[in-house]
């Protein structure tokens, strides 16, 4: 169950406008969401995810050193990182809230499901992808498209997650170590059971070589 007195994701998406895509209530009603953020320096950035059951539980927690070109890019590849992990974890019927605090990606990933769930629907603008995250962003649009329904929602930096471990990597690679749980809603007719972790290959989620 959730922590006492940490705001769940499910509450941030809730409260959160969905660029693109009307936010009625029973959008409020996910299986898991899953907050990603990816940061840039000169000497190195980093990728977080964080992974929660629609009651708070959490599922997995990600932070990784990374070597991204810019703060764009970061994002797409933290978020790519994000949808595997909880892809490995998720039943393909899932319905899921993705959490970003970048304007551009929250806007490009609900033309993407616009696109996938109504044929023929066609945007004011074609989606601009950052130079070097073509490669992420097909991935996340594989993943959208593999999901029984995805929203995202625009989150303040302040307010995310996942934002500390991007940002600070070394100081919390112990939740890299922590056992994740595979935590199906019951209403997805499945048990609660536990799953060793499932971290993708490197190649999955970040191939800077062949962006």
């Amino acid at each position: 169950m959730a922590v006492h007195g940490r705001q769940t994701l499910r509450d941030l998406f809730d409260d959160s406008p969905t660029p693109h895509i009307a936010h009625p209530p029973r959008t409020h009603h996910r299986h898991f969401y899953v907050a990603t953020d990816g940061s840039y320096r000169p000497d190195g950035g980093g990728l977080g995810a964080v992974i929660e059951a629609r009651d708070g539980t959490r599922v997995a927690r990600i932070a990784l050193p990374d070597t991204p070109p810019d703060n764009n890019v970061a994002e797409y590849r933290a978020l790519h990182l994000g949808l595997d992990v909880l892809a490995a974890r998720a039943p393909p019927d899932a319905l899921v809230g993705v959490l970003v605090d970048h304007d551009d990606l929250a806007g490009n990933v609900n033309s993407a499901v616009l696109e996938t769930r109504q044929p023929g629907w066609c945007p004011g603008r074609r989606p601009s992808i950052p130079d070097g995250s073509e490669h992420h962003w097909r991935g996340i649009q594989a993943r959208i498209a593999g999901f029984g329904e995805l929203r995202a929602a625009r989150i303040d930096s302040r307010d995310n997650p996942a934002h500390p471990l991007a940002n600070a990597p070394a100081e919390y690679t112990h939740v890299n170590r922590q056992p994740d749980r595979c935590v199906i809603p019951a209403e997805l007719g499945r048990s609660t059971e536990a799953a060793e972790p499932q971290y993708p290959p490197p190649s999955r989620f970040d191939r800077a070589g062949s962006d």
